[in-house]
């Protein structure tokens, strides 16, 4: 990673912990305790992990699980298919399920999530994701609830990555 550029802080570590509470408040009035909160694997974690906590803090103990799916190998760009590598580990029939994921852009890990959850008897699927970027075309689902508008460039940092590399970062950076 030696030609790697080097970060820039769009979003430093404090403000990023602000939008987690932010979001944490909005979505606690509309869960309860017995919904799941679906991570997005392998980028959603550290968000996830923050809005969970988020969301103890203020009384609301969700369920926790995970779904691993990709669209984006080490590629900077969606390869525009989704692949998925591990399906819920318990069964959520009946219960409401909140998605959780790092960047909205495609829509296409989101509409995969959404679609996997319906079909594995979720009596609601909510969505919720840290960033949302510009797209030139529709996307559907829209996220439920979303943190903040990122620009349209590549983010690293928080989660995001750039060839799995930089996602420790706490910071919302970007890369070009």
């Amino acid at each position: 990673m030696a030609d790697t550029p080097t970060p820039t802080v769009l979003l430093p570590e404090a403000e990023v912990q602000r939008i987690v509470a932010d979001l944490a408040a909005r979505i606690a009035p509309v869960i309860d305790d017995e919904t799941v909160a679906a991570v997005l694997l392998t980028g959603g974690l550290w968000f996830a992990a923050d809005l969970t906590r988020a969301l103890s803090r203020i009384g609301r103990n969700v369920r926790f699980d995970a779904l691993w799916l990709a669209s984006y190998g080490d590629e900077q760009s969606s390869r525009g298919r989704i692949d998925v590598y591990a399906d819920f580990q318990r069964s959520i029939e009946g219960r409401r399920v909140l998605i959780v994921d790092d960047v909205f852009d495609t829509g296409l890990s989101l509409a995969e999530a959404v679609r996997i959850a319906k079909a594995k008897g979720a009596s609601e699927v909510l969505t919720v994701v840290f960033a949302k970027k510009p797209w030139p075309l529709p996307r559907a689902p829209e996220p439920d609830f979303v943190g903040w508008d990122a620009p349209n460039r590549f983010l690293v940092g928080y989660g995001l990555d750039h060839a799995g590399a930089l996602r420790g970062l706490p910071d919302v950076c970007a890369l070009d």
